[in-house]
Order: structure tokens, then sequence, then C-alpha cells
């Protein structure tokens, strides 16, 4: 993990990357036509393989609304053959971080659409991913009260801009009826990203958030049906699907795992186990595909645990090159492969990949800063 923390103004911004970063990606473009396919998810139809990952860029306004640098963002990626939008929290007390959107109200939703709306108008697919942050927050970023399954606090800090720097809060444990009630807004979220345009939606299960938080033994102490057994801890998770699926079709819901993923304090003794016991669940739920992300120096092979017990498509993500994932999708491992940091500063990646030439840097400085810069200007 990387550590990094920028001064803008009086305000430092903390930035966590857990992930293997390429200064410079290696560029080899043979065999990218591959990934210039058009393909199916569900009842999604990309126009090519290059998927744009979710990433968080704190642009929206302080209420969680899109704004026009966000319809602008999205617009200028609109070619990937499907954009997963930035984490959307679906209730306030699902927010964590300064400045990230939400789908709870009518001016959400009215925000969104602008944003499918420019998408669409380039021919474009974009599913909204829903991520709850559990008791990864602290309540000067956000409306209601930081939740978790247990009152666990998790060790870090979280950027503030009112207070800068602070520990994540200790978190309300939920009871049974606010479990019950917080699958019910996921759902709700899911309703309200439809009506905002989306094509579908995908769930945020990793990262150390609310749905690995109960499935995961080390947040989760629970000793009611949310927790113990591993059938126990799987429900969250599973229920959200479920409810996610209702509103939206199973067929344009997505999720995204990462086995063994330790950001934000997350630990479990078995994570293969535990995955294996999940993605085995999810097989009477018909979901249009599974978003796995890799751990290219971790001994558990999280493509060959999700290819094992998931039956239904795959779309890989994280640091591949665009040679890596033409090979990844020409040789059967998935049916797409997701791009983050390439994205950020390549909002042209497509035509890269049909064309060849050198890509460019990303400013890692100006990832989560407000306005233009690093942002639209690439």
């Amino acid at each position: 993990m990387r550590l990094v923390v920028y001064q803008q103004g009086s305000l430092p911004t903390l930035y966590l990357f857990w992930s293997r970063i390429p200064e410079e990606p290696r560029i080899d473009y043979r065999g990218t036509l591959s990934l210039l396919n058009p393909t199916s998810l569900g009842a999604l139809s990309l126009r090519n393989r290059i998927v744009m990952a979710p990433m968080t860029r704190s642009r929206a306004d302080i209420s969680g609304n899109p704004n026009d640098l966000m319809v602008t963002y999205y617009r200028q990626r609109a070619s990937a053959g499907m954009i997963v939008s930035e984490g959307i929290y679906p209730s306030f007390g699902g927010q964590g971080y300064a400045r990230t959107p939400g789908l709870v109200t009518p001016a959400h939703v009215a925000g969104w659409q602008q944003v499918t709306d420019a998408v669409h108008g380039e021919g474009g697919l974009m599913v909204a991913q829903l991520m709850h942050c559990g008791r990864i927050g602290h309540a000067a970023n956000k409306h209601g009260r930081t939740v978790a399954p247990s009152a666990i606090r998790a060790q870090g800090k979280i950027y503030t801009e009112a207070h800068g720097l602070q520990p994540f809060d200790e978190p309300h444990p939920l009871s049974e009826k606010e479990v019950l009630d917080v699958i019910a807004d996921y759902g709700r979220a899911a309703a309200l990203a439809m009506d905002a345009g989306f094509d579908g939606v995908e769930l945020h299960g990793t990262s150390g958030y609310l749905p690995v938080q109960f499935l995961c033994a080390g947040p989760n102490s629970r000793e009611d049906a949310w927790g113990g057994s591993l059938e126990n801890r799987i429900r969250f998770p599973l229920e959200v699907l479920r409810a996610m699926s209702e509103a939206a079709g199973a067929d344009r819901v997505g999720l995204r795992i990462c086995p063994g993923n330790p950001f934000n304090d997350l630990h479990d003794d078995d994570p293969e186990t535990t995955f294996a016991g999940l993605l085995e669940a999810l097989g009477g739920i018909g979901l249009a595909y599974l978003h796995i992300m890799r751990r290219p120096q971790a001994e558990l092979d999280n493509i060959a645990l999700a290819r094992r017990y998931f039956d239904g498509p795959l779309v890989l993500n994280e640091s591949f090159s665009l040679a890596e994932a033409a090979e990844a999708v020409a040789a059967g491992a998935g049916e797409a492969v997701s791009f983050a940091r390439l994205f950020v500063s390549n909002p042209d990646l497509v035509r890269q990949a049909e064309e060849g030439g050198p890509l460019a840097p990303f400013d890692r400085r100006t990832l989560y800063t407000p306005g233009p810069a690093g942002y639209i200007d690439y």
C-alpha cells in the first residue's frame, strides 16, 4: 500500500494507493483487436470489451449532486464498452468520503440523468455502482450516522474538508430491523438509478465497505442471523443483490469483489472459503456479471477462484495493460477488462487501443481535488 499526503491550500489530502501503480505503463498493442469485439453481460450489450472501472474522483457538490464537470468527464470516456460509475451512496448514512455523489434525492436523480444522457448521446453504456461505506466514514462528510455490522472502529484516518484527517468514526451497530432498512435503501437506490437512465447497477463488494464488512469475520462479531457462520455472513450481500435485482432486473446487476483485499482494515482468516461460499450462493440470482479484481502478488488467484465458482461472465480488473488485457480476453479468462488509471488520463483509451501510440500519464495529485484540473483537461 502506498500512502501519500498532498497539500492543497491549507488542507492536506490523503491518498491511499493499495494497488500496484505503474509509473509509465508499458505499451504493447499487439492483440488488442480482441478487446474491440462486442460482447454481452446479461442484458447489457457492449460495443467493445474495454470497460471503465469505478473511480472515486470527489467532484460532486456538497449535497452529493452530479454537476456539469461530471457530465463532461463521463461524456469524454463514453467510447468505453461500458462505464461503471464512481461509487454512489444509496443512503445518507452510506456516504464515506467528501464530495462523493448519491442516489437518494430527486436532485441526485436529475443530476445523474444529465450524465447518462451525455453518455448515451455518444453511443455509450453506463451502470451505477452503489457503494455504502459502512464504518469507513466520518460524520463531518455526511448527513447520516456511520453504521456497521458491529461496533468495531476501523483503524486509520479519513480526510474531511472541515477538519482535515480524522480517525474513522466508531460505528453504530445495526439492529436487525436496521439491517433490513439498509437492504431496502439499496433496492430503492437501484430503482432510482434506472429512473436516472443508467443501463444497470453494480454492487461495490470490496475495499472494506459494508457488504464485505458483513461477509468477513474481522469486522463482523454479530451472533444473530447476520453473523457467525459463513451461511449467515453471506446473507447480507445476497439480500442486497436480490433487492437490487428486483429493482433493476438481475440481468442488469453486477457485483465487484476482491477476495483477500485488506484495504480499510479488512480482515478474514480464510478469504478463499469465504468468497467461494459467496460465489456458489450467487448461482440462483442470475447476475449479469462478476467484476473480479486480481491481486498479482498474492497467493490466492482471484480470477481462477471466480472461474471455479461463478458460472456467469467475468469483467477482469486491476493493473492490466492493454496488451495483457487482450491476452486475457483472447485466452477466455474474462469477457471484458476494466481500466481505471489508464482512463483517468486517456479519455480516448478505446481509440488508443485501435490506433496505438503513447498513453498519457496521470497526475495523482489531482485524483481527488475539486475542479477541472486533472479531471476533464487531459
